[in-house]
């Protein structure tokens, strides 16, 4: 996707892909598609998403005026857990990712969608990575989960299992769901950025739910330019962090010697499953189905 924003082409990335966000030039409209999103968002998660996830909106002000300025939200995020959103063009080399998120630093895109996409954008928008991501971050044990992907991503490029810790991000910071006292909740970037995937996750009958187990999803296929068919729930961020902060190493080893992948509707016989189910959306052609 071709990026059509002036200051973005106006900056020369630095050499570790960061950009001034220059917030001062963002145009009325910029602001405008923002706090549409916003205002959609929030009114579709009703209390779909896990309690963090308002918390962390609350503690950063994320719908002051528009478009967030960095420069204003690093501080209270900084206080709380030591991160801080850095801008960058587009989406980075996966060891600059990584170096980013073991320091503490998440890549935020500068640009924002066209409104003749406020549905659907393929590659991560900044409301996508504000709105969807940093919310979280505010949250000492997620904090502490990123920074660990971010360490392990970077001991994966030593043993070809980028494609496993992709699965890994993918089915957790992206699509991940969580078991809560009120029942299942989203905490999933992917989905509490996306006003159609916000509904169908939940409340669908034809993705599977099953438990999260960290081998399993790092062999796991997924769809990225659709609906998820399986979404993994956790019980608790503590959960996802001591899961991460294990030796992956002889997992890594494993990994690399091993092209075992299950299939994105496949369910094992070891799994917890909460909801079998029906695939009927994908079997239709999911979002590429033919109008009748």
């Amino acid at each position: 996707m071709a990026i059509n924003d002036p200051v973005i082409a106006a900056q020369t990335p630095a050499a570790d892909f960061t950009i001034e966000q220059r917030w001062s030039q963002y145009t009325d409209d910029e602001h405008a598609v923002w706090q549409k999103l916003y205002e959609q968002q929030v009114k579709i998660l009703a209390d779909r998403a896990v309690p963090e996830f308002y918390t962390g909106l609350e503690a950063l002000n994320l719908n002051d005026g528009g478009i967030p300025d960095f420069d204003k939200i690093n501080k209270p995020l900084f206080d709380l857990t030591g991160w801080k959103v850095i801008s960058v063009p587009h989406l980075i080399p996966d060891d600059i990712f990584f170096d980013h998120l073991a320091n503490r630093r998440f890549p935020a895109g500068r640009f924002i969608r066209s409104r003749d996409q406020l549905d659907y954008l393929q590659e991560p928008d900044i409301f996508h990575d504000v709105f969807g991501h940093v919310p979280l971050l505010t949250q000492p044990v997620f904090a502490n989960y990123m920074e660990a992907y971010g360490k392990g991503g970077l001991r994966a490029l030593n043993y070809d299992c980028l494609k496993n810790l992709a699965r890994l991000y993918w089915y957790t910071v992206e699509f991940g769901l969580m078991n809560t006292k009120d029942g299942m909740k989203i905490y999933g970037a992917g989905i509490v950025s996306s006003r159609t995937e916000s509904l169908f996750s939940l409340d669908d009958p034809s993705p599977n739910r099953i438990h999260f187990d960290l081998e399993r999803i790092m062999q796991t296929d997924y769809r990225i330019d659709d609906f998820q068919q399986v979404y993994f729930a956790i019980n608790s961020f503590e959960e996802l962090l001591d899961a991460t902060y294990k030796d992956f190493g002889p997992i890594y080893e494993f990994m690399s010697q091993s092209d075992k992948m299950y299939a994105v509707d496949q369910i094992l016989p070891k799994d917890k499953v909460y909801h079998t189910g029906t695939q009927s959306y994908a079997s239709a052609g999911g979002r590429f189905a033919k109008a009748s």
